[in-house]
């Protein structure tokens, strides 16, 4: 049977508060009835890394896991990254970019009310900016009646993007669209298609195939780090959540909740979720039907699609489209690329945000 080292830090849903050298390596030996000849390393040991070899007599005193080896796309994958999907509103990421600035207003506005004070005996503000507003039978601070609503915005904002995005969820459950009639043929980091029927009420904008990999499995993960469910969680993880989920993220104890805006209740989740590590391609816009166009995959040369329980490298093609009541849409669909022999490596893994409003997929 053969025997694989996998290596793997895969970058936590807040990558960026984390020093990716204090988050342990996950070390295992996996035994597999598939054989594939395909060896890569994608990262950096001190970094966020992942690599996938053979086993040899070297590697000693770890620990070994039975993991389902493939090329086929996962099922987790087909039901989560594979058909229409709705894109988020843009006062999503409005709402994220301002958060900082508002919280600079309202520590401002409170550390000059708390010093006001001195600062008018030294002349630095005027009675007229200074004191208060009596509202009832309390006083309010002046400065504070008008940075707390500022400070409030991005809730706000937030709320109606939640709002219009369920619409657009709802909207499209009453009056689903067909999937398209794509023909493709596979080639080394490309892909050549040609869209041969599409839903007359949509309108395509660009298309471009993306590489990326996958959550590893939670079980997996902790059984490599001998750790057990329920106790302290790996680092990166939190407590899996007790009730069946709407995000993979929810379910898996990675996304803490925030991964997508609000889903309604339906057969699949209408949001995509965001590949935290991910190597797009370049769009094309010179899209077409019933003409040939050829999509190029990412710079760096990645392996074709192989999928374990810790480590996934998954092809998609993704076409952006703009349905005719102004609905920004994606279509995804898995594609299986060819392994080769060859030996991979990319110096720096391609992460990215969890959240899906900053991530661009």
């Amino acid at each position: 049977m053969p025997k694989y080292i996998q290596r793997i830090r895969y970058p936590p849903f807040e990558y960026s508060h984390m020093n990716a050298d204090h988050v342990p390596l996950v070390e295992v030996i996996v035994d597999s009835e598939y054989e594939i000849n395909t060896e890569f390393k994608i990262g950096n040991e001190h970094d966020w890394y992942a690599e996938w070899r053979r086993y040899n007599k070297n590697d000693k005193n770890l620990s070994t896991i039975n993991s389902e080896v493939t090329d086929d796309t996962l099922p987790f994958l087909m039901r989560s990254r594979n058909g229409w999907y709705i894109s988020p509103d843009p006062l999503h990421l409005i709402s994220r970019k301002i958060i900082p600035p508002t919280v600079v207003i309202l520590i401002f506005s409170i550390m000059v009310h708390a010093t006001e004070p001195v600062l008018l005996e030294l002349g630095f503000i005027s009675n007229s900016f200074a004191g208060s507003y009596r509202l009832g039978p309390l006083d309010y601070p002046k400065l504070l009646l008008f940075s707390f609503p500022i400070f409030l915005l991005p809730l706000l904002i937030r709320m109606i993007a939640n709002m219009r995005d369920i619409k657009r969820q709802n909207d499209y459950v009453k009056n689903p669209l067909a999937p398209p009639e794509i023909y493709m043929e596979k080639y080394e980091n490309h892909v050549l298609i040609k869209i041969l029927n599409f839903p007359i009420e949509i309108k395509i904008k660009r298309a471009r195939i993306q590489v990326g990999m996958a959550m590893p499995e939670r079980k997996k993960i902790l059984e490599a780090l001998n750790r057990k469910e329920y106790q302290q969680p790996a680092p990166g993880m939190s407590t899996e959540l007790p009730e069946k989920r709407i995000s993979s993220g929810d379910e898996m104890g990675t996304g803490v909740g925030e991964a997508t805006p609000l889903a309604v209740k339906h057969s699949r989740i209408l949001l995509l979720e965001s590949l935290r590590v991910l190597d797009p391609g370049d769009w094309n816009e010179n899209i077409t039907l019933n003409k040939e166009i050829n999509l190029y995959g990412p710079k760096n040369n990645w392996p074709g699609s192989i999928y374990s329980s810790l480590i996934t490298v998954h092809w998609e093609l993704i076409i952006d489209v703009v349905r005719i009541d102004g609905t920004l849409m994606k279509w995804i669909r898995p594609i299986k690329m060819k392994n080769s022999n060859n030996h991979t490596t990319i110096d720096v893994m391609p992460v990215r945000s969890g959240r899906i409003e900053m991530s661009d997929y």
